[in-house]
């Protein structure tokens, strides 16, 4: 949804990269706690989904509370955000590899938000290039367009691959439920 609203958007300004990752980021930080306290057993990857959770809380509550902050920040908030979440899945991944069905779908999710803190940080902070479109009307590229468009992609490439993921995870718990009953 929030790719989409990117995508479709021709504010690609910090304010808005900012409001949206902080909706992103409070409604994922939400399902996170909460599934992190319905889990049933105590251990690491309860611990770590929590702390995933309260994490993405606090940098939503933080992005949505100062919108107007601009672009240096929207970059810090983000980079330490895909950052450290990136990690935290992707350590959860390897360290459940083969005892979980989840751990692949963790690896890649981790991976990819890590990289998305890299490609972040590797944006001149003071880009502009003035092209002229297709319409022979004059526009400019700046780095805040850059960094949102990122942001957006991220997010397409994410929900595409977890609906993936999720009817893949499942079909094969059915698969197998067909062949314990046979």
């Amino acid at each position: 949804m929030l790719a989409a609203v990117i995508t479709f958007s021709s504010d690609h300004s910090a304010p808005l990269g900012l409001v949206t990752f902080g909706i992103y980021a409070v409604v994922v930080g939400a399902v996170l706690t909460a599934s992190a306290l319905r889990l049933g057993s105590k251990g690491v990857v309860r611990s770590v989904t929590f702390a995933q959770g309260i994490l993405s809380i606090l940098a939503g509550i933080v992005s949505l509370a100062i919108p107007s902050a601009g672009l240096p920040f929207f970059v810090f908030l983000l980079t330490a955000f895909a950052a450290i979440t990136g990690f935290l899945e992707l350590y959860l991944g390897l360290r459940s590899r083969g005892r979980s069905s989840s751990s692949r779908d963790w690896v890649f999710v981790g991976a990819l938000t890590a990289l998305l803190a890299i490609v972040v940080l590797l944006v001149p902070p003071g880009f502009s290039q003035s092209f002229t479109g297709p319409d022979e009307v004059q526009r400019v590229l700046t780095a805040s367009v850059i960094v949102v468009g990122t942001l957006g992609a991220y997010w397409a490439i994410l929900g595409v691959y977890l609906v993936i993921a999720g009817l893949s995870l499942r079909w094969a718990t059915s698969a197998a439920a067909v062949k314990a009953g046979a």
